[in-house]
């Protein structure tokens, strides 16, 4: 069995856990969990026709008191940077926790995911900042952990993305 790593970087709060549990369960609930350290959660799937084990690495949420770890990052195959649509910061962290997994586990997949699509009305996000990560090479996807939308397309991709490796 293929066994993956993927790690789940962003700023604190931007849906990281919510992802991964609407992911893996199904499930969303509107009560804020923090993320002390690590989860790990296991999903297995089957990616055209390759079976493998997706290891999703939640790791708590970046902010100004406290850094991802690069242990945390070892070994990962894939990253799943989220950014929360209705927080302009979180696109800042984002870029930061690119630059910092790179420096520690080189090129990886990567996937700019765009949480929170349900309050798009409410995003500081504009579509023009989106379009400069496209033109750098960037893969985004829109998601809500709230109604699902987007979350299969993100994990899905970035596993195609490391099973091509």
């Amino acid at each position: 069995m293929i066994k993956k790593k993927i790690c789940m970087l962003g700023a604190f709060a931007a849906g990281k856990t919510s992802l991964v549990q609407r992911y893996v369960h199904s499930l969303f609930s509107e009560k804020y969990h923090t993320t002390v350290g690590v989860k790990i959660d296991k999903k297995p799937v089957n990616i055209n026709g390759t079976s493998a084990d997706l290891l999703l690495w939640d790791i708590y949420g970046e902010d100004d008191f406290q850094a991802v770890r690069s242990s945390y990052l070892r070994g990962a195959s894939g990253c799943l940077l989220v950014v929360d649509g209705t927080r302009r910061s979180t696109l800042d962290t984002a870029h930061d926790l690119l630059k910092r997994t790179q420096e520690t586990v080189g090129h990886i997949p990567v996937i700019f995911v765009i949480n929170k699509s349900d309050l798009m009305d409410t995003w500081e996000i504009e579509p023009i900042q989106l379009e400069a990560l496209e033109k750098q090479g960037m893969l985004i996807v829109q998601t809500s952990a709230k109604d699902g939308s987007g979350v299969e397309k993100a994990f899905t991709t970035l596993a195609e993305m490391m099973l091509e490796e």
